[in-house]
């Protein structure tokens, strides 16, 4: 059972997961037994680290003892905030459709498109339904998103004023700007930065490269350091081989479809990337949602899919690949991999790892959740990550083995069809990278996202002490902070801003009705002066908005000595 669907049929290496019987692929049934290997925690953060980072065993079994250090928690938001938040949103509709209608005799401004006269005999292009959230909803709160700013996105920047004359339909700016802390940008290890020695290394490249190829990899776009980037990524992420693309979310909407094909089974965690959700549909494969980390209902689905077979036919799947992420980027939740994998090794399906977020952000050395839970990275068949976030750059990459990477090279569209990454974004993420890996002769990656844990511990636990219902893991520096109603969530936007403080919320449709939030984003750049201005400020405006809804009571972290003087 290869792990591609094209090209030669060779099998991954990973004889744990890919011995084949017949046209299955499976052996053993759903009867499969696994061995146990137990790995040991290493004080608040609950990692060993064996020489490049990662554990020399294999690990066939989740290991039980990570739960001891392992926190989650999504608190439910009270009832009755539930039931208002739903009341507001009738009362938007009722408001909205009687907008609508009073605009159809002439009273009041009719906004709903409409299709050009000469096409009235075709199709429908606008429907007005589609269009009645953005016109009632989304224009009257669209001043919270799409915030020009004027300045490097570090830890903080520089906010142009805007304003509207007619409610948020046009904008124009005011020729002022303020600097604000910012807690919406992804520079989780502050490489997004203008001086340094990254910054020299990048302009050094531009110098000598230029700026943009003009070409794809297959023809005259690949450059020496396109080819040194791929190999550091591989041995950074302890995998054979990496192939490297300009765009994370091409990354995986382009190239799951060269994985898999009709008569392959797809196990996709509910809150899964769009990138992610695209790729899949491409592809063709069937695919089956399982509940957000959870593993019961993976493994039950698993179970039933290995049992039944395809529909109708009941014929064995071709190939079964389970979807996941390492850090969820709404829910800042951590995938439980050791169990992930030990399921997978258990039903002999493939898993396909998107470390988006955790990548540079997680473990001691920043390789990931793979480095965080110190599991073997070859038991991750597809790692795939971008350089968006803990790089400060663009683009993103897939690990595996080499028969993977070559699979890769000449059938996926990213790779045959896009534009070669520029000179600059190469060099940046591979100095990036060797900062990481201390190749650069100093620790400052290492101290980077040591920093970044701290920060995280901090910023999560003062903001649970002062009452605010807060998702994800402790150890994940993406922060979603339950706001709930859609009025308050926009006040909530604009009061921080007005202090000085930049946030990103987020509501339906992109969380579910009750559980709109403001989702903050941690980075290593941020001290403790600009986290403790934040807190004060989210404290202020949280009390002015009656947003503290917890039941709960946290203490904080007890941080050792040398972390409390940082």
């Amino acid at each position: 059972m290869a792990l591609y669907k094209r090209g030669r049929q060779t099998v991954l290496p990973n004889s744990n997961n890919n011995v084949s019987n017949g046209i299955n692929g499976y052996h053993n049934g759903v009867n499969g037994h696994c061995k146990s290997v137990k790995t040991t925690s290493n004080g608040m953060n609950g990692h060993h680290h064996i020489g490049n980072g990662f554990s020399k065993v294999p690990s066939a079994e989740p290991e039980k003892d990570y739960q001891s250090w392992y926190h989650e928690d999504y608190e439910d938001t009270p009832i009755y905030i539930g039931v208002v938040t739903y009341l507001c949103y009738l009362v938007l509709a009722i408001v909205g459709y009687i907008k609508d209608c009073l605009a159809t005799i002439g009273i009041g401004r009719n906004s709903v498109p409409k299709d050009a006269p000469k096409h009235k005999d075709f199709v429908a292009l606008y429907q007005d339904f589609d269009s009645f959230f953005t016109r009632h909803v989304y224009i009257r709160i669209r001043d919270c998103w799409n915030v020009p700013i004027g300045s490097m996105p570090g830890a903080e920047f520089d906010l142009l004023e805007r304003e509207s004359p007619d409610y948020n339909v046009t904008f124009r700016f005011t020729g002022r700007k303020h600097t604000a802390v910012n807690l919406g940008s992804y520079n989780y290890l502050g490489f997004s930065e203008n001086k340094g020695r990254r910054t020299d290394d990048v302009i050094e490249s531009t110098t000598k490269y230029g700026v943009g190829i003009c070409s794809s990899r297959q023809e005259l776009g690949n450059l020496d350091i396109h080819n040194e980037l791929e190999s550091l990524v591989a041995e950074f992420v302890g995998q054979e081989e990496a192939i490297t693309f300009g765009m994370g979310f091409a990354t995986n909407a382009l190239n799951i479809p060269s994985l898999i094909e009709k008569g392959c089974l797809v196990l996709s965690d509910r809150l899964n990337h769009a990138s992610l959700v695209l790729g899949i549909r491409l592809s063709g494969a069937v695919v089956r949602v399982f509940e957000h980390n959870d593993m019961q209902s993976l493994e039950s689905k698993l179970r039933r899919a290995v049992i039944e077979g395809q529909p109708r036919t009941h014929r064995p799947w071709k190939k079964i690949l389970i979807v996941v992420e390492g850090v969820y980027s709404m829910e800042g939740s951590i995938v439980k991999l050791p169990e992930v994998i030990a399921l997978k090794k258990k039903y002999k399906a493939y898993l396909y790892l998107d470390e988006a977020h955790s990548i540079g952000a997680m473990g001691p050395s920043g390789r990931g959740v793979v480095e965080y839970f110190s599991v073997n990275p070859k038991d991750v068949d597809i790692m795939m990550g971008t350089f968006t976030k803990s790089f400060g750059a663009c683009g993103g990459y897939i690990a595996g083995n080499k028969d993977l990477i070559d699979h890769l090279r000449v059938h996926s569209h990213s790779a045959t069809y896009a534009c070669s990454m520029p000179p600059a974004v190469v060099q940046q993420i591979i100095s990036v990278t060797k900062c990481l890996m201390g190749k650069d002769g100093t620790s400052l990656g290492k101290e980077r996202v040591r920093q970044l844990r701290i920060n995280t511990r901090y910023f999560r636990q003062r903001v649970k002490e002062m009452g605010f219902i807060v998702y994800g893991n402790d150890d994940s520096p993406v922060v979603p902070i339950i706001i709930c109603l859609p009025t308050k969530t926009t006040a909530f936007s604009r009061e921080c801003r007005k202090r000085g403080v930049g946030v990103v919320v987020v509501g339906f449709p992109a969380t579910p009705i009750i559980e709109a939030r403001a989702r903050i984003c941690l980075s290593a750049a941020h001290t403790r002066e600009m986290l403790d201005k934040a807190l004060n400020v989210i404290d202020e405006v949280g009390d002015m908005l009656s947003i503290k809804c917890s039941k709960r009571s946290f203490k904080l972290y007890d941080i050792p000595s040398d972390e409390k003087t940082k």
